[in-house]
C-alpha cells in the first residue's frame, strides 16, 4: 500500500524550532521529488519546500527561505523539514506530497502522485 506519513508537528513558541518528517511506503521513493505544502486556517494550500529525487536540489518559498531546510534520507525513505525561527504565520497543517523525479517550480498541487496526511504546526506569539 502506498503511503506518505507526515509527523513531527506540535505547539511551539515564536522563535522556536520543529522538525517534520515524511516517511514513504510502497513506492520507489528514490525516484520521487517530495514537496511540503501547508494550509493555514482560511487560506489556500501553498508550497513551502521541495527536494528533487536525484541531485537532492532544494527549493523554498520566499516566506521560509533561510529558516526552513529540507533534506532526504533515501536509506530511510524519509524526507525531513527542519523549521527554525518559527513565526505565528507559519501556523498551518503541513502536508508532504510526491511527484516523479523533479520539483515543479512554481509549486503546484495539481499532478502530485501521492499525498500524505497532515501534521499540525501551531506557533504561539
Amino acid at each position: 500500500e502506498v503511503q506518505l506519513q507526515a509527523s513531527g508537528g506540535g505547539l511551539v513558541q515564536a522563535g522556536g524550532s520543529l522538525r517534520l518528517s515524511c516517511a514513504a511506503f510502497g513506492f520507489a521513493f528514490d525516484d520521487y521529488a517530495i514537496t511540503w505544502f501547508r494550509q493555514a486556517p482560511g487560506k489556500e494550500r501553498e508550497g513551502v519546500s521541495c527536494i528533487s529525487s536525484s541531485d537532492h536540489k532544494a527549493y523554498y518559498a520566499d516566506s521560509v527561505k533561510g529558516r526552513f531546510t529540507i533534506a532526504r534520507d533515501n536509506a530511510k525513505n524519509t524526507v525531513y523539514q527542519q523549521m527554525n525561527s518559527l513565526k505565528p504565520e507559519d501556523t498551518a497543517v503541513y502536508y508532504c506530497a510526491a511527484d516523479l523525479w523533479v520539483c515543479v517550480i512554481p509549486f503546484r498541487e495539481r499532478g502530485m502522485d501521492y499525498w500524505g496526511n497532515g501534521t499540525l504546526v501551531t506557533v504561539s506569539s
